[in-house]
């Protein structure tokens, strides 16, 4: 695990804001990721052509066009109304992936290796997974709900066969504040990363915290804020969450 300290505050805002460089520029920066004209010409005339054709017509339009978009991508992907693809060379996804209405996947990034989706997982509508020079890989078989945000500004890793509850999120980096005389928004970063293991199940509702690993076959009631780390198979809720029992246990453990 690592902090980081020494990139710009806020990448998005940097960009969009202090940066003099002009518009053109900027767009290319925060929605393509490269400048060269090529890359800008296909981005263009792809989402023009699909991201908001609706029905089956969209869904093959976008089912043939985004790979020459995205950094690879695998049989009988599908890709909802109005998906958003960011820095999408920096985006693998696998086989049998369906990506809902108005998802976004953000790759964003100087030197990251971006989003990897595994094979047969399904992403909710209105979810956002979203990198800030950082990387996430969701595993085979994960079914992420609706509306559920997965930000990541190091790493973060969600094994097989995890079940992430509607309005979900993973908070993958924050900021540093130690300093009153200096806005937050300019002291740096920190990030940790998150780990969730195989075969765990968030209840709608949960916030997990960076720097947290979420041991294997492990149940987060819904609605609780992780702030330690889980060991495999417990069972916590709360607000913080606290171990309520053991699956490997017959009987719960009392609060």
């Amino acid at each position: 695990m690592t902090v980081n300290t020494n990139q710009p505050p806020l990448d998005t805002q940097q960009q969009l804001v202090h940066q003099s460089q002009g518009k053109l520029k900027k767009y290319q920066d925060l929605v393509i990721g490269r400048t060269d004209l090529r890359t800008l010409i296909t981005y263009e005339c792809v989402t023009l052509c699909s991201t908001w054709v609706p029905g089956a017509l969209g869904l093959f339009l976008r089912g043939h066009l985004y790979k020459w978009l995205l950094g690879s991508v695998g049989r009988n992907v599908v890709f909802g109304a109005n998906v958003v693809l960011r820095h999408p060379h920096k985006i693998f996804i696998g086989d049998n992936v369906v990506i809902d209405d108005s998802c976004v996947l953000d790759a964003k990034g100087r030197d990251n290796t971006g989003i990897v989706i595994g094979d047969n997982v399904f992403v909710g509508r209105n979810s956002l997974v979203y990198c800030q020079n950082g990387n996430i890989c969701i595993g085979d078989n994960a079914n992420i709900g609706s509306n559920c945000q997965i930000f990541s500004a190091n790493s973060v890793n969600i094994g097989q066969d995890v079940l992430m509850g509607a309005y979900s999120y993973l908070v993958g980096g924050g900021h540093i504040a130690q300093d009153t005389t200096i806005p937050i928004n300019r002291q740096g970063r920190k990030a940790l990363g998150i780990t969730v293991e195989e075969d765990v199940w968030l209840g709608a509702g949960v916030t997990v915290l960076d720097g947290m690993t979420i041991g294997k076959g492990v149940i987060v009631g819904a609605g609780a804020v992780v702030k330690d780390s889980a060991s495999s198979y417990a069972i916590i809720g709360g607000v913080p969450a606290k171990v309520l029992g053991d699956r490997t246990m017959k009987r719960e453990l009392k609060p």
